[in-house]
């Protein structure tokens, strides 16, 4: 689409800079003088509390619960699970003094907590008759990024983290593979966003987990972005915290767990996918506003009071409904809207009103119809069914026009030199050091053995050895 508004740098001239300036001329963010850390402003707040709905009432929907555990981790704590804080020791952020007083013990400002859920689960469960728990929190967590970008990577971000403690492995691994589904719904359904659904490799697993999954979603410049992440831990927590349960053969088991978690990240990846040269295009589930009605002429006798009985009954119908009635240009305001993302623009005039019909333009498409004022409200949901799947379609072209398949690390190269970057399939070994290997001769590095398998050759796209199973490959934010 045509660029109308010269403050965005094209999306092909600098993808970087075009994501800065949609970020903050479309008002999601500020920067502060907390190096590193960001201002969700209320528009992009409200695409943050959009997800949050939806996605808790999905989680409500599978029998979870909200729970908030404490912003602080002893350093005790952190250390009882070797492989989670040896993961986590570079990102982590340490309160050493509480006032004036230096602290007995460090405190570490919470990356993720599964430590403190152990803690608690010590303490709350004695007989099977307590298990499953499962539960979610919804807060900000700390990790020290050194290079930061808004919503992509930020010291602080918000997010939800999933937390569940079952029986038996079976229990666990079965609710690891759920979440991930659920993740993957709700990024198809309601942000229109593809993904690739799979298990991660040994080395790019959680710190601390038997095995990751996650869904991966390819941009627009062709960078995958890890959009959630689903864990199965197994019962090493349970062993490092001395959790066990009385078993209804009377004998003491350890409880296997899970964790998984989406964040703020998410936005940027809304944006990335779908966005164009003239801003946002946002999927109409999550947008703050829905619908912009627009009056031309409104001056004219009539028309305010025509888009004010508008804009109310599309709102009784339960739609997030804007009147723009301040003095701008209405192009001032089609300009506006289209940067904010707004999926459907109505624009109603005298000549509109004598013929007792509206303007409706998709922010997708840029396509404008002409809808009878009585018919208006009815039609609403197909055109957002319509615009759902004019944005899902266009990014699942994008993947797939930027999805190569690779024999050999060279042809890796070869494909990205000729089509630039995207995602790569080709056979794996299964060995880490054959894995590193591919990133070093290539830029690339695993996102997920994918569920869905295909057999691209019978050898390691690097060594040559037997295959075991096909990767997908990409450079990602």
């Amino acid at each position: 689409m045509k660029n109308k508004n010269s403050s965005i740098t094209g999306r092909d001239e600098d993808f970087a800079k075009w994501f800065t300036d949609i970020c903050m001329k479309a008002e999601l963010v500020s920067y502060t003088a907390v190096k590193g850390c960001m201002v969700i402003r209320p528009y992009g707040y409200a695409i943050w509390e959009n997800i949050q709905k939806i996605l808790d009432g999905m989680f409500k929907a599978t029998g979870h619960e909200n729970v908030c555990m404490p912003m602080f981790i002893p350093e005790s704590l952190l250390q009882k699970e070797k492989d989670h804080v040896e993961g986590f020791a570079p990102e982590v952020a340490w309160v050493t003094h509480g006032g004036a007083e230096k602290l007995e013990e460090r405190l570490c400002v919470r990356p993720t907590s599964e430590t403190l859920f152990c803690d608690h689960y010590a303490e709350i469960i004695h007989s099977y008759r307590d298990l499953p728990k499962l539960y979610n929190q919804w807060v900000s967590v700390v990790r020290w990024e050194k290079t930061t970008r808004p919503f992509l990577r930020s010291r602080e971000f918000l997010w939800q983290e999933g937390h569940t403690i079952h029986a038996t492995a079976e229990e666990a691994i079965e609710e690891t593979e759920r979440m991930l589904q659920v993740y993957r719904e709700f990024c198809e359904k309601y942000l229109c966003m593809p993904v690739i659904a799979g298990k991660k490799t040994e080395s790019d697993k959680f710190a601390g987990a038997v095995s990751t999954y996650a869904i991966e979603a390819l941009m627009h410049d062709g960078k995958a972005l890890q959009a959630g992440t689903s864990h199965y831990f197994g019962d090493g927590f349970a062993k490092a915290f001395g959790i066990q349960y009385t078993s209804k053969d009377n004998k003491l088991e350890y409880p296997h767990q899970t964790s998984w978690g989406m964040t703020t990240r998410l936005i940027g990846a809304i944006i990335m996918t779908h966005g164009d040269d003239n801003g946002l295009i946002l999927p109409p589930a999550v947008a703050p506003t829905q619908i912009v009605v627009i009056p031309v002429q409104q001056h004219k006798e009539g028309v305010l009071e025509k888009c004010e009985t508008l804009a109310q009954t599309l709102r009784e119908k339960g739609y997030r409904v804007k009147l723009d009635d301040s003095d701008n240009s209405p192009g001032w305001k089609f300009a506006e809207y289209e940067m904010k993302g707004v999926p459907l623009r109505i624009e109603m005039g005298p000549r509109d009103i004598a013929e007792n019909k509206c303007v409706c333009v998709s922010r997708a498409t840029g396509e404008k119809i002409f809808i009878s004022l009585d018919e208006i409200a009815d039609k609403i949901p197909e055109l957002f069914k319509t615009y759902e799947a004019d944005i899902f379609n266009a990014a699942l072209k994008n993947r797939e026009q930027r999805t190569y398949t690779a024999k050999t690390a060279d042809e890796i190269n070869a494909k990205l030199k000729e089509n630039g970057d995207g995602f790569i399939k080709a056979m794996w070994c299964g060995e880490e050091a054959c894995e590193d290997e591919i990133t070093a001769k290539t830029g690339v590095r695993s996102r997920c053995i994918p569920e869905n398998q295909e057999i691209i050759s019978e050898t390691c796209v690097n060594c040559g050895k037997p295959a075991k199973t096909m990767v997908v490959w990409a450079k990602a934010y």
